[in-house]
């Protein structure tokens, strides 16, 4: 595979390429040891009618996955706690877990739990694979912010086909193209952590 496209969003990749060429260089070279073919489509898989599907996103993101790994990429989950009323939620997010959840019992309120997990993360810096059929925006609003938010990533990549490559997938993601006009349509400081939105291809 290929990086035929990039995007950067808040300096993300400025910010890599002053402070961390080498985590940049990792992210390249473990998209270019994916080899196109090991991402086929079993013969045997049921396709929609009048596809023409060459390649499995899933085994797409399994690939990229291991690669990833093979660099000690590692998964992260982060867990916070939320309630119904919205004036203790926000302060609560600078805090601990345990000191999140404490404030809200102590304000007589019920907490629920919830996770947030990114696919991979090495030295301050986020990789998200929504190469399986799962939304990119939640990624790009939601995963990468609230793990910029609570100061564990300093930039959050997004690797994403490109629509010539999502058009020959059976199922699976958005494509670059589209998420990149998801980000830019909300503006410069929209979200409010810095990217690198990376567009693949064979």
């Amino acid at each position: 595979m290929k990086i035929a496209k990039t995007y950067s969003h808040l300096n993300g990749l400025e910010h890599l390429l002053v402070h961390n060429k080498k985590l940049w260089a990792d992210i390249e070279s473990a998209i270019g040891a994916v080899e196109v073919d090991t991402c086929r489509v079993a013969l045997s898989a049921k396709l929609p009618a009048g596809s023409h599907a060459l390649y499995s996103s899933m085994n797409l993101n399994r690939r990229l996955g291991e690669t990833l790994k093979a660099r000690r990429w590692q998964p992260r989950r982060i867990t916070h706690w939320v309630t119904a009323c919205g004036s203790t939620v926000p302060p609560a997010r600078a805090l601990s877990a345990q000191a999140q959840k404490r404030e809200i019992e102590n304000a007589g309120l019920t907490p629920l739990r919830r996770s947030i997990a990114s696919d991979f993360v090495k030295d301050r810096v986020a990789i998200n694979l929504p190469l399986k059929a799962q939304p990119a925006p939640s990624d790009l609003f939601v995963k990468h912010l609230a793990f910029y938010v609570r100061d564990q990533i300093d930039v959050g990549v997004e690797i994403l086909p490109m629509k010539s490559l999502r058009q020959h997938m059976p199922s699976g993601p958005g494509y670059y193209e589209g998420e990149l006009y998801n980000v830019i349509r909300n503006g410069r400081g929209v979200p409010s952590v810095p990217l690198v939105v990376i567009g693949i291809a064979p």
